[in-house]
């Protein structure tokens, strides 16, 4: 069964660093591209970062680019966000998904979606 699991979010403060990991129970993990969207109460999912299958190439939000950063490591079927410089404003819920489109920032474009995890970053 195809499955994504979040973990790392958290409370911290602005300016403080998160790595969020995405565990991903897929056939053939390195055959999708992987993505991170947030959420907050009341918007639409918004695109944060994708990578390609194999990790070579990637796509951030513009919001984010700079200070966030999305890899890969295909033998643990993992997907990470390391994110620095926090801000409030980034404070969502965090989520991961497979797309079989390279650097999708759309999220009609995923297959599969992980639980989400809860970022919160004070001021």
């Amino acid at each position: 069964q195809e499955q994504l699991v979040e973990s790392g979010g958290g409370l911290v403060q602005a300016g403080d660093s998160l790595r969020l990991s995405c565990a991903a129970s897929l056939r053939a993990f390195s055959d999708y591209s992987m993505g991170w969207f947030r959420r907050t109460p009341g918007k639409e999912r918004e695109f944060v970062a994708a990578i390609s299958w194999g990790g070579g190439s990637t796509r951030y939000a513009d919001s984010v680019k700079g200070r966030f950063t999305i890899s890969r490591d295909n033998a643990k079927n993992t997907v990470y966000l390391q994110m620095n410089n926090l801000k409030p404003e980034d404070t969502a819920v965090y989520y991961c998904a497979a797309s079989v489109y390279s650097l999708s920032s759309y999220p009609g474009g995923y297959a599969y979606w992980g639980q989400g995890t809860q970022v919160t970053v004070s001021s």
